[in-house]
């Protein structure tokens, strides 16, 4: 058996019936695109299918002979034109079934109720359980029981007449079969209109999900580009402030003092490198290849005092002090303390200048990381007085760090002079986050 393609050699008949099941699904939905561009015709369908199904053979000549005929000659006859225009009456209402079913079927329980009161037996009768099944399926759902009511009632009547005409049915028998058929008239009606709704309310819930997808997939790009904004900030900002603090250095004792030149340029060319491996090592996490990047562990609190030191080969007096178990905190909070001491280096070596003293605290005490990280200003009493108008990348940055561990991070001026920065971390990482991944 070749399931991909339906077929059954053994002739078990089961891929057939898949296949025709599928062959009218699709017809379904071609007739319900059809009909949606143009509704008209299948109303008018409808209706030409029911007049050459129980209209024609009302006007064919009856003959004397046993069988269902034998019914209809014993109600009242009446000439072509007005069988045609009682059949007219029943029917042509049905284009309005579906924009207007109670109108529909109060038009056909009209003249219904006029066919039976002369006496006329009509096969188009069966217009009014079309009508009622269009109540069911397209009005609203507080009329139907009120439709139901009527066409019930129109029906007892029609059942003690057909029952006292033919003598062979009783009138509980003629009264079963037309209350079961106004039953599946308005089953069925129901039934298509809960299937209707089901369909659609997939189809709203398939849409909403598409849509849901679509904004949590932008989020976590907008996260993954911050994250990678961050990451950018802090290697090429850090190791340019001190690339240019350095080659400052290095171009004013040219002159006085080529040793000390010498070493700056040296310096330099170390903080370049040291760049340049952490920029490759990002671009080779985010670049999709085959083979595995060069990853380094990501640094921690105990890289500060390295950190401390690159710092003060470009002039400042760095003063590192630690306190409390660092060693045992989670990876993604070492990296958050180590971030922001970058960063408020950072910004310190490019606003106070290389000739200023910074003070770096860093202790962990009840269930808190405390990073503080304060300068003395430029010798000269200028700098930074007052917090800018609007915050730069790097504060930014570091509130978004401490606010992944429940932190909070204040800058501004000191009481003794300079400016301080300050962070308060928790020590036990919120659920669902990895250490190491901001």
């Amino acid at each position: 058996m070749n399931p991909v393609s339906g077929s059954d050699p053994a002739g078990d008949g089961v891929w057939p019936a898949h296949s025709v099941v599928g062959r009218l699904t699709r017809a379904g939905q071609r007739l319900r695109q059809a009909d949606r561009r143009r509704p008209w015709v299948l109303d008018v369908a409808v209706i030409a299918v029911m007049f050459l199904m129980f209209c024609l053979p009302d006007l064919v000549p009856h003959e004397d002979d046993p069988g269902p005929d034998r019914l209809l000659q014993t109600f009242t006859h009446l000439p072509a034109v007005a069988t045609v225009a009682l059949q007219a009456g029943l029917l042509l209402p049905l284009l309005l079934r579906r924009r207007a079913p109670s109108a529909a079927l109060a038009l056909v329980a009209a003249v219904f109720v006029v066919q039976w009161s002369l006496g006329v037996f009509l096969r188009a009768d069966i217009a009014l359980l079309v009508a009622l099944y269009s109540v069911a399926l397209h009005g609203r759902l507080r009329r139907l029981p009120w439709a139901c009511a009527a066409v019930v009632t129109l029906s007892l009547p029609v059942a003690a007449r057909v029952s006292r005409a033919t003598g062979a049915v009783s009138l509980w028998e003629a009264l079963f079969f037309l209350l079961s058929a106004v039953t599946a008239a308005v089953a069925l009606g129901l039934t298509v209109r809960i299937r209707r709704a089901q369909l659609a309310g997939l189809r709203d819930r398939a849409a909403r999900l598409e849509v849901e997808r679509d904004q949590r997939s932008k989020l976590a790009a907008a996260t993954e580009r911050a994250r990678v904004a961050r990451e950018m900030h802090d290697i090429i900002g850090h190791n340019l402030s001190v690339i240019i603090t350095l080659a400052d250095g290095g171009a004013y004792a040219a002159d006085g003092s080529p040793e000390r030149s010498k070493q700056a340029l040296q310096l330099v060319g170390d903080a370049g490198r040291q760049a340049l491996g952490e920029l490759r090592r990002m671009v080779g996490v985010l670049r999709e290849r085959a083979d595995a990047p060069d990853l380094n562990p990501q640094p921690g609190i105990a890289d500060l005092e390295q950190l401390c030191t690159r710092f003060r080969a470009a002039g400042p007096d760095v003063v590192y002090r630690s306190a409390g178990d660092l060693d045992t905190l989670d990876r993604g909070v070492q990296l958050m303390a180590y971030r922001i001491v970058q960063e408020a280096l950072t910004n310190t070596l490019k606003h106070a200048g290389p000739r200023t003293r910074i003070d770096v605290l860093v202790a962990a005490a009840d269930a808190e990381l405390r990073v503080r990280v304060q300068d003395t200003g430029r010798p000269d009493g200028t700098g930074r007085l007052e917090p800018p108008a609007e915050e730069g990348h790097g504060l930014a940055g570091m509130r978004e760090r401490a606010a992944l561990y429940g932190g909070t991070v204040a800058a501004g001026p000191a009481p003794s002079g300079g400016w301080a920065v300050q962070a308060v971390l928790d020590i036990t990482p919120l659920p669902g986050v990895a250490g190491g991944a901001a």
